[in-house]
């Protein structure tokens, strides 16, 4: 996949989705998508996941201008199973919706329910 950073005034962060040599997945957000590409190219840091899983091919990317809606949506993307991730890539938004929500501790409803429940006491 090829990809370019928006040249222009604005900034923006991009959200992201590797592929790596062992095929799992790595979603990052980045200001400068070029440069963090090569980054986890060139193995710039050995404690990176993608480190040891080089080399990486870019799967997906979106640019967002609000940082808070890019952050949100890289989380949202890391909690999710790796069939969610391949309908995202693939851009299958009937089958995106179709599959199961992450069921985890950390996720979002949970959190909703928990301080639901706290505003009882």
């Amino acid at each position: 996949m090829f990809f370019k950073c928006i040249q222009g005034v604005e900034k923006y962060l991009y959200v992201y989705i590797l592929k790596c040599s062992d095929g799992s997945y790595y979603t990052g957000v980045t200001n400068n998508c070029e440069r963090r590409f090569e980054e986890h190219q060139q193995g710039e840091n050995a404690k990176c996941y993608t480190f040891s899983r080089r080399p990486v091919e870019l799967a997906y990317m979106e640019a967002f201008q609000n940082y808070i809606q890019a952050i949100t949506w890289e989380k949202q993307i890391k909690g999710w199973t790796r069939a969610k991730k391949e309908a995202l890539i693939q851009n299958n938004w009937r089958k995106l919706k179709e599959l199961p929500q992450c069921k985890n501790d950390s996720h979002s409803k949970k959190y909703l329910k928990q301080d639901a429940s706290m505003e009882d006491l």
